[in-house]
């Protein structure tokens, strides 16, 4: 790594939001802010129980995950068409592109939309149409990993990847989300199986909530690549060194693990310790309409938080390309417009 030049704490903020970064860990049902959800409702006559964008948002005081969810799966129920997918997916990826997200991989979840009656396509021709033109007019590459939902059986998992089999080549890989704890990764063992037959790259959750013993199963069992949170590894020092050792990134999501009570103070997140023990940490937005900020908010909350600098910036920015499932010519790219930021912010007064 190049010298890092030392930035002040007034200028450092300035730095975080122009420095481009890939976002790994985005639920794109979590981006759809209340005012799309009312807007999406009166479209499709859904009726909500909610009588106002503002009572809607003053619901977001959650507990823990399983509180979020209860509230995210009901915001999803809005989502009936393609179109609706599409401009849920467009939203997103203009606010991404104006943070400097060069890249963005994002999660979906099928089965929260299959089992009303959304068929697989639907679901997907809107997203994937939203990635094409963004990288036509935005420039912003965007890729979809269809993820598994943990609480339901693996047997529903095996439907929804064979729903899945006609589109997968507009999928790079799969993951595993919703409620962690009491759903280890073991249970989903024989579908990633398949999964890693058909070529996909895998993701999984791990180590938000549950303990360690759910990263590791996440990667002997799934034989995952990446671990999405993973700050839970801090409680096991051989953990720590295998996911340093074998570079597997953690894709942390500071402002969601302080909304969901992981972290209840900001100052106290691990981010800057999982940096320092050497492993490959990134900075995610996870689900930024319920949890307050999308990815430049997490990077200068967590900064003024913590009091991480350039240093850390540039770090969690290179690592963020490096674990990406693009190409290696791509990487090279970001990474060489990622020194070039920050090789002229001697130079700019942010």
């Amino acid at each position: 790594m190049f010298k890092i030049p030392t930035i002040s704490a007034e200028r450092l903020p300035g730095l975080l939001r122009s420095m481009p970064k890939a976002e790994l860990h985005i639920h794109i049902e979590g981006s759809l802010e209340p005012e799309l959800i009312f807007a999406l409702a009166q479209r499709n006559a859904v009726q909500l129980p909610y009588a106002s964008v503002e009572e809607l948002r003053r619901a977001y005081a959650f507990t823990n995950l399983q509180s979020f969810l209860d509230i995210y799966y009901a915001g999803a129920s809005v989502l009936l068409h393609e179109q609706d997918f599409y401009d849920m997916a467009r939203a997103y990826l203009v606010r991404a592109a104006a943070d400097n997200v060069l890249h963005a991989e994002i999660f979906f979840d099928p089965q929260t939309h299959t089992a009303r009656g959304v068929a697989m396509e639907t679901v997907i021709n809107g997203l994937h149409r939203a990635c094409v033109e963004a990288e036509a007019d935005l420039g912003i590459s965007a890729t979809l990993i269809l993820c598994f939902l943990r609480h339901l059986s693996e047997e529903s998992a095996f439907e929804t990847l064979e729903q899945a089999m006609p589109h997968l080549g507009r999928i790079v890989g799969v993951g595993l989300d919703s409620s962690e704890v009491g759903h280890p990764p073991e249970k989903f063992a024989r579908v990633f199986a398949r999964c890693r037959e058909l070529g996909l790259r895998l993701v999984a959750h791990a180590g938000e909530e549950g303990p360690p013993a759910y990263i590791w199963s996440a990667l002997d069992v799934l034989k995952v690549e990446r671990i999405d949170h993973g700050v839970q590894a801090v409680h096991d020092v051989a953990l720590m060194q295998r996911l340093a050792q074998e570079r597997i990134a953690l894709t942390v999501c500071p402002l969601s693990n302080q909304k969901l009570c992981v972290f209840p103070n900001l100052a106290d997140h691990n981010l800057g310790k999982l940096l320092d023990a050497g492993l490959a940490a990134t900075v995610n937005s996870d689900d930024p309409a319920y949890f307050g900020g999308y990815i430049n908010e997490n990077f200068t909350q967590v900064f003024a938080a913590t009091g991480l600098t350039a240093r850390h910036a540039y770090q969690l920015a290179f690592n963020s390309f490096e674990a990406s499932f693009a190409t290696n010519a791509q990487k090279r790219v970001w990474e060489h417009k990622l020194k070039e930021t920050f090789e002229n912010c001697v130079e700019h007064d942010y």
